[in-house]
């Protein structure tokens, strides 16, 4: 969320070609320091890489419980890119008429709502795994109410920013708890398969957020934000009754 505001200081210092010019640069520079400083592992098993994907697919063809989480994990990082793609929009425009820079520090207010997530991680530690999901989905719906009005007002839509990011950050940890529970050995495999599932719903959130922005505005992205919250509480819903290994 800070690399958002970093990068709306640098585009209006320097146009938007800095932003990748210095991710660049901060990114060869990451990975020399990981190449020198990660340790050598032993290999544990002796599968190779074709093997290795099929195995992360197999897990998630065993197990209800990784595919609930996983799409929860997808519908909910679809929600923060749906707002995240289109917001600058809204601000860029009238009534607005924002900078760059002035974008870029809302991502302050979708840090501090990633932050007071943390909390979830030990409630889904203490078997509340129900209680953070439940809640999260519940909230992360009803934030788009306070989202729908930052059209006409900026703090509502810091106050959506706020739950949205909570929310969105507290069931990812939650899912995280609860699926390296089932299977602590494969941790590496079920990270692979469950991330794959958060960022492909994260790349979709932003394609439908960009053609919504287009054909119906900010009402149409909010409503599409509303309707993916929605089938997250669907999908929930189906897998509530089926308890949940760790619990």
């Amino acid at each position: 969320m800070l690399a958002r505001t970093v990068a709306g200081l640098l585009a209006s210092l320097g146009g938007w070609r800095t932003v990748y010019w210095v991710a660049s640069v901060l990114m060869v520079i990451m990975a020399l320091a990981l190449w020198r400083g990660l340790p050598k592992v032993k290999q544990e098993n002796h599968l190779n890489y074709p093997q290795l994907l099929a195995s992360v697919f197999s897990l998630f063809t065993q197990d209800k419980l990784l595919r609930t989480r996983a799409l929860l994990g997808c519908f909910t990082f679809a929600n923060f890119s749906i707002l995240w793609t289109s917001m600058a929009f809204l601000l860029a425009a009238p009534p607005f008429n924002y900078s760059e820079g002035v974008i870029g520090l809302f991502g302050l207010a979708g840090a501090a709502g990633a932050l007071g997530a943390r909390p979830a991680g030990g409630l889904a530690d203490k078997g509340k795994s129900h209680l953070t999901t439940s809640a999260g989905l519940v909230l992360l719906l009803l934030s788009w109410a306070a989202i729908w009005y930052g059209h006409i007002s900026v703090l509502a839509l810091i106050v959506g920013i706020l739950v949205l990011d909570l929310t969105v950050q507290g069931v990812h940890i939650t899912n995280q708890t609860v699926i390296y529970r089932v299977k602590p050995e494969a941790r590496n495999r079920l990270t692979a398969g469950y991330m794959t599932s958060y960022f492909i719903g994260g790349a979709a959130g932003s394609l439908i957020s960009a053609s919504a922005w287009q054909h119906a505005g900010w009402s149409g992205v909010c409503a599409i934000g509303a309707i993916v919250a929605t089938l997250n509480l669907l999908v929930w819903w189906r897998g509530y009754h089926r308890q949940d290994a760790i619990n």
